[in-house]
């Protein structure tokens, strides 16, 4: 789903909020999780999922596949999810 679409459609759950005041809330949203995940915290949405950062170590051996070539990857973190088990029910019934 895309942001406009999700912005219509709190629009039509939603009459008597305008268009600016549904998306102010949504950029606020958007905000506190980035925040949230850059200061290495974890986001947990009840009934959707929690959003963390994995670390991964850094890599002396890894290879460049086209060139074969030893290049260095510093350390680094990934973003996960991981779904609720609301969340995996629905997608799997």
């Amino acid at each position: 789903m895309s942001r406009q679409k999700l912005i219509e459609q709190l629009k039509k759950q939603n009459p008597q909020l305008n268009l600016f005041e549904i998306e102010n809330v949504i950029n606020i949203f958007t905000e506190s999780i980035s925040q949230a995940l850059s200061l290495k915290r974890n986001v947990e949405i009840r009934g959707i999922g929690r959003l963390y950062c994995k670390k991964l170590k850094e890599n002396f051996n890894a290879r460049n596949p086209a060139s074969n070539e030893l290049i260095y990857k510093p350390e680094r973190y990934k973003l996960r999810f991981k779904p609720s088990k609301k969340l995996k029910l629905m997608i799997n019934n």
